[in-house]
């Protein structure tokens, strides 16, 4: 039986600390050569600046035109412009997971800049981020290090959250940003309770690791300041709807991130040591993907972390003889409520992802530039 039917709370866990040093998953990754994933692998100022700027102003001009149709009282039209700025604010998570891996622009501090340009309008804390993201990519969907993904994940489509993503999202769930959690996590956070910092994770996340908790509860403390000061600035000068497109645009209408997001591991086995298994790559239409920052080129970010996100479509064609069958959103949401519907009468089901009979067996990490994670691990780490 999973053990996380049971709640985790009943599992006994080593220390991290002790995990990272001793818990090792060899990796299977598909073959490429060296030169190849070097070159790949480099990133680009030009590209990022086209990347990050164009996400502000696609979120800046769905703003304008809301605030004039507002003003303008042209309701019918506010209604369609605010719903493109929320699904355009809500795509802020894949920018922020993107620079938080250090590897859009070939200038470290323009990553450091745009990082929190996005992670004070997308509420988000890089700092937890970071910390458990790591653990994440190390072990993907193994419990014992990664709680950032804990499946078994239900890919509801339960009518009041549903209501909820296509309208204001206020108590949140998988793959969605609410309202109520969002403060109280920040509130937390900035109160220095690190108990239970995001996602499934714990006190055991920054056990031991004082110094990297206290970045993450100035960082808190700072985007909370933010948005206060935004709402009181935009309510001085008689402009509150400016606080709702700047501060509460994530929080509207965020029913395509969750549609786009769920896919990436849910329903998938956990506990293997093949990212093909336990991670799915989907295909989407140009504007979706320019908005999730071509993570739904997920299997590829695993196998190959240091491959800048607008690289992995060409990162896919290398590597796509190795590769399982890409599926489309459509296609990964039937794979997924079917295996959810399974998972029913068997908790122990999962789906086994069909992966080329050519695959080379045994690869493991034979090169470094293979196995980096860019610049995402905190620098406290020393294992």
């Amino acid at each position: 039986m999973n053990p996380i039917l049971h709640g985790l709370n009943e599992v006994d866990f080593p220390p991290l600390a002790e995990v990272r040093k001793n818990f090792k998953v060899r990796w299977y990754r598909c073959p490429i050569e060296r030169t190849k994933l070097r070159e790949l692998a480099q990133p680009s100022d030009l590209q990022g600046l086209l990347q990050a700027v164009g996400h502000l102003v696609i979120w800046a001009a769905t703003g304008l035109v809301s605030y004039y149709c507002f003003s303008q009282q042209l309701w019918w039209g506010f209604g369609l412009a605010l719903v493109l700025h929320g699904i355009v604010a809500s795509f802020f998570t894949a920018p922020h997971h993107e620079l938080c891996h250090t590897t859009v622009f070939k200038t470290k501090w323009l990553n450091e800049f745009f990082l929190r340009i996005f992670s004070f309008l997308g509420w988000t804390n890089f700092h937890v981020y970071r910390h458990s993201h790591t653990y994440h990519h190390r072990f993907t969907l193994h419990l014992e290090g990664d709680r950032e993904v804990v499946l078994p994940e239900t890919p509801t489509l339960q009518i009041l959250f549903m209501l909820q993503l296509l309208t204001v999202n206020i108590t949140g769930g998988l793959q969605s940003r609410g309202l109520i959690p969002t403060l109280k996590g920040f509130i937390q956070i900035a109160l220095n309770r690190l108990d239970n910092p995001m996602n499934s994770w714990g006190p055991e996340l920054y056990a031991g690791q004082r110094a990297e908790g206290a970045k993450a509860v100035r960082w808190a403390r700072l985007v909370l300041l933010f948005h206060m000061a935004v709402i009181v600035i935009a309510i001085g000068i008689g402009e509150p709807i400016l606080a709702v497109l700047i501060s509460g645009g994530i929080f509207i209408s965020n029913w395509h991130r969750y549609f786009v997001g769920v896919p990436m591991h849910c329903g998938l086995r956990s506990n293997v040591p093949d990212f093909r298994k336990c991670v799915r790559t989907i295909t989407l239409d140009p504007i979706t993907e320019f908005l999730y920052w071509h993570m739904n080129w997920h299997l590829e970010h695993h196998m190959f972390v240091a491959v800048p996100c607008y690289n992995l479509k060409k990162l896919h064609r290398v590597l796509a003889d190795d590769m399982p069958e890409t599926r489309t959103l459509v296609g990964a949401w039937k794979e997924m409520r079917e295996t959810w519907k399974r998972q029913q009468a068997d908790p122990d089901y999962e789906y086994d992802t069909p992966v080329p009979t050519t695959t080379v067996k045994d690869r493991g990490d034979v090169n470094p530039l293979a196995a980096s994670m860019g610049g995402i691990s905190p620098s406290s780490w020393s294992g």
